[in-house]
């Protein structure tokens, strides 16, 4: 009775917690989205426009993540491999960690302080997020030389799906 017990509450609190694919893939960014305040490593307060901006005319891919996400810290050497495997494309990491000090801990912790790195000092829900149906991390977004969504929803640095992307964006 206990194990039927133990597995039915394992499974509700899967289902509950689970993560749920959008039921659509935007293909651009809001503007209220876009005007969403991020803070960068040396303290700067950006917008996403303005970060989306110093990427123009490259592909690039948003990393989100956050230092206590087990499935966050286990993504990155795979993430690390994607980098290597496609040396054109450009990452920056958005981060969902609860405090200023918990992000800089984790940036040094995990070793990536070398990379481009913002954090949303206003917490998981803001305008971004609640934008592109951020309810889990990691998450992957490529946005095309253009400024426009390409891939939308990735979970994993080595989902297939990325990849394509990526190819077909560089042909």
């Amino acid at each position: 009775m206990k194990k039927i017990f133990s597995f039915l509450i394992l499974f509700i609190v899967c289902t509950i917690f689970a993560q749920k694919v959008p039921q659509v893939n935007k293909t651009e960014f809001s503007k209220e989205a876009l005007a969403q305040k991020i803070t960068s490593q040396n303290g700067k307060k950006l917008s996403v426009s303005e970060v989306l901006k110093m990427h123009e005319g490259k592909i690039l891919i948003i990393d989100f993540w956050a230092s206590w996400c087990r499935d966050c810290i286990l993504a990155l050497p795979s993430t690390k491999e994607l980098k290597e495997k496609n040396p054109e494309i450009e990452f920056v990491y958005f981060s969902l960690d609860r405090s200023h000090e918990q992000w800089k801990k984790g940036l040094e912790k995990y070793q990536i302080t070398e990379n481009e790195n913002y954090w949303f000092d206003e917490g998981w829900k803001n305008n971004f997020n609640n934008y592109i149906d951020l309810n889990w991390v990691p998450r992957f977004i490529v946005i095309d030389q253009k400024g426009a969504i390409a891939n939308y929803y990735s979970i994993n640095p080595k989902d297939p799906e990325l990849q394509k992307t990526l190819n077909s964006l560089k042909n």
